[in-house]
């Protein structure tokens, strides 16, 4: 079924739960750095699990209220389609630094936080919308 192009209202919605569920990320990951004592690699996987956890329950509790989802499948599908973000961002990290050999913090932090970011936004969108919180009632594509 395609689906029609997304309200104003469901952008700023998705967007503004995004904000939340990266400041609980970045948040939790520094406390847990620092007073905490955790490592670099448990601190990231409890701060990325943190931030899903908030970005789903933003998203099912507002953003998508009317999709109606039950259960630990929706979760489920929506932590996939949050590490297929991440893997984009690692993607775009890795040919950035090691294809091309752009390997300044800068071109790091470009490739990473940047494109890949806004890449793996439009994915977690895509695959937020269409597997997590599907509406049977949409027509129409958002993609055209």
């Amino acid at each position: 079924m395609v689906k029609p192009a997304p309200r104003r209202s469901e952008l700023l919605g998705f967007a503004s739960v995004g904000l939340l569920a990266y400041a609980t990320d970045l948040a939790l990951f520094t406390w847990l750095r620092g007073p905490a004592g955790l490592g670099p690699l448990a601190a990231k996987a409890l701060s990325f699990l943190a931030g899903c956890t908030v970005a789903y329950l933003g998203n099912a509790l507002g953003t998508y209220r009317h999709a109606r989802v039950r259960g630990l499948r929706p979760y489920a599908v929506f932590f996939a389609v949050n590490v297929a973000g991440a893997l984009v961002q690692l993607l775009c990290l890795t040919v950035s630094h090691y294809g091309l050999g752009l390997t300044s913090q800068r071109a790091d932090t470009v490739s990473g936080a940047g494109i890949g970011m806004a890449l793996a936004t439009v994915l977690r969108f895509w695959g937020t919308r269409t597997w997590v919180f599907p509406d049977e009632g949409r027509v129409g594509s958002w993609t055209g």
